[in-house]
């Protein structure tokens, strides 16, 4: 029963949430169905928020300059220094 609590990995999860957007958004659905839905959602979306959080400290950590490690922080739009 520990893989039914467990994360889904980043992208099952990011496939899941926009399949429940998909389904609020047609807005035929019981108000309860809606509100399950938008738990769920909401839950999946922290955990993808958590996901990535933990993978840019990971990128972080891995930056190096020189021998010393050194946080840098992770922009995607800009090239990382070397």
């Amino acid at each position: 029963m520990a893989e039914e609590n467990a994360s889904p990995s980043f992208e099952a999860g990011l496939d899941e949430l926009e399949r429940v957007v998909r389904e609020l958004e047609k807005g035929d659905l019981p108000l309860e169905q809606s509100l399950a839905l938008f738990e769920a959602g909401m839950k999946l979306s922290a955990d993808c928020k958590r996901q990535l959080e933990e993978a840019e400290t990971r990128v972080e950590i891995l930056m190096k300059k020189g021998s010393e490690p050194v946080a840098v922080p992770f922009t995607p739009e800009k090239p990382a220094n070397r």
